[in-house]
């Protein structure tokens, strides 16, 4: 049965006044007009902190609950090999033992829920490492393995072990990175050659395994080391797949886990883009030039305590970001699905900034509908000259636009940790009309969801509670039915015989609007 939904946020904001509907964006898109397939590269790949993390309950529950609602495929995640996940020793009598039982029950949760590992091959187990040095709370040790050889056996056993455990077919499907980051010394602490041999030595170890299995590097951070890994592989025989690397849209700080030096968002329009392009230009210029590549981490900042992860702005910089690298990428694996993650160890507060798309209670980030819009868009584009939205049809026939407006409101001279802490009412855009041309007439479902300031904005809501460090119980449900993704309005409208629909939505400054049309049965 139709009915109406409308909440007071939207009622208010349709209530503007008129002098604010001088400016107006335009959106016309003929659904007869199809570009061609939606390209999902955006929910390929989601990242997480660790693996030793996914044994946790609340990790999985809340993956599940991002898998059904975003549609994410892959996950990666850091410590596959490290020592909480119990993989490598040596025995009394100097033997090597493999242990697989944490993996196992690991990898067997996330294919039992639909998702993949994006396997990254590290770090190094403490029983095998050349040297001390690690890196996080949890001390993953980020030296070259004593033995090249040795470390070669375990990637073997271990991707033997999976082609038994789950089927060829399966594993087929995954991919195999060969560590993370390692052109930074807090990450790897080799060289690059020394890199290179580290890879070399994985990459043949798991083609031994099985030569259709998809193995790359180098995971590096700032879009690094592409031609030459390229070149590496080239000159060398080392099989090489796909190519990835990193990249986050802040100017200033390194490795900042408490925020203490302050990170600063770049105000360039092409921040994180810029290096996505590069690449793909570096890749064409090369003697392998149809290499995939994928963006194993991204986001607006490389800092776990960073408020602009939390903020209502979040989400039209992701969907600018995905919108403006469409087709020079594989994949852009957000980091990371959940501020479970404990790279600067179990977090104090609440809300501190976190990479995730939900906090530690699960309550959802305006981030996460980015990805849940997404998510509802049909498989076939449309063409569109607007640049900061997409138009889609399913498989039946109706139609979705997914719309924002990105804005760069931080001010100069003030950093991400001064700013996005504040309750940060936005400017008025205007109005964004949106109209379709060549439907079907007659009775259709219009429904409109929404993320911004104060719609689906549990940051907000939780500045508004004074800013608790620790949540009582009421607080996490009351911030939880602040942020559920629902439609703030679904009406019964009316195709004519002109086959054209259209509606104006008042604008805000970063805004995010998606609007479905579904044609009645």
């Amino acid at each position: 049965m139709k009915h109406t939904i409308t909440t007071m946020t939207l009622a208010t904001l349709l209530a503007l006044p008129a002098v604010v509907h001088a400016q107006q964006r335009v959106i016309d898109v003929d659904v007869t007009q199809v570009k061609g397939q939606l390209d999902r590269m955006f929910n390929l790949s989601v990242g997480a902190g660790r693996a030793n993390e996914g044994l946790r309950a609340d990790w999985q529950q809340q993956l599940a609950e991002l898998r059904k609602d975003t549609g994410f495929r892959y996950i990666r995640m850091h410590g596959l090999l490290s020592d909480d996940m119990a993989v490598f020793r040596i025995d009394a009598q100097g033997k090597e033992q493999y242990n697989f039982q944490y993996v196992d029950a690991l990898f067997d949760y996330l294919l039992s829920i639909g998702i993949k590992p994006f396997v990254e091959l590290g770090f190094m187990p403490s029983a095998m490492a050349s040297g001390t040095k690690t890196i996080f709370w949890w001390r993953g040790n980020v030296t070259p393995p004593r033995d090249y050889a040795q470390w070669e056996r375990l990637i073997k056993a271990l991707t033997t072990h999976w082609t038994e455990r789950y089927g060829k077919a399966e594993v087929a499907s995954w991919y195999f990175e060969v560590w993370s980051e390692p052109n930074l010394d807090g990450f790897w602490a080799g060289t690059q050659d020394e890199y290179f041999k580290l890879y070399a030595h994985a990459a043949r170890a798991v083609k031994s395994v099985d030569a259709s299995y998809r193995v790359g590097g180098p995971g590096t951070a700032g879009a690094a080391w592409i031609p030459e890994m390229i070149g590496y592989a080239s000159k060398n025989a080392v099989p090489l797949d796909f190519v990835s690397t990193h990249s986050y849209g802040v100017n200033q700080g390194f490795l900042d886990e408490f925020g203490t030096t302050g990170t600063v968002l770049s105000p360039d329009p092409m921040a994180v883009t810029h290096d996505v392009l590069k690449n793909r230009k570096e890749i064409a210029a090369s003697s392998m030039p149809k290499l995939e590549l994928h963006y194993t981490e991204w986001s607006s900042s490389y800092t776990p305590s960073d408020p602009t992860h939390d903020s209502y702005h979040q989400p039209a910089y992701i969907l600018r970001k995905l919108k403006q690298s469409t087709g020079a990428v594989q994949s852009m694996s957000y980091w990371v699905f959940t501020d479970i993650f404990e790279e600067a160890g179990p977090r104090f507060e609440a809300f501190h900034g976190g990479f995730g798309l939900m906090n530690t209670q699960g309550i959802k980030k305006p981030a996460y509908f980015a990805y849940q819009f997404l998510n509802q868009l049909g498989d076939r584009e449309l063409k569109n000259a607007d640049q900061d939205s997409t138009a889609t049809l399913d498989a039946r026939g109706n139609a979705q636009v997914l719309l924002w407006d990105y804005s760069h409101t931080l001010p100069a001279g003030i950093n991400n940790q001064q700013y996005f802490i504040k309750d940060l009412p936005p400017k008025a855009k205007g109005q964004v009309k949106v109209a379709m041309r060549g439907l079907k007439p007659g009775a259709y479902t219009m429904t409109v969801s929404q993320v911004g300031y104060k719609q689906n904005d549990a940051y907000t809501a939780y500045i508004g509670m004074g800013s608790p460090k620790q949540l009582t119980r009421p607080q996490v449900t009351a911030l939880k039915a602040t942020a559920t993704g629902k439609p703030s309005k679904q009406q019964a409208v009316t195709v004519g015989r002109d086959g054209v629909f259209s509606t104006a939505l008042p604008l805000r400054e970063n805004d995010v609007y998606l609007l479905q049309l579904e044609a009645a049965r």
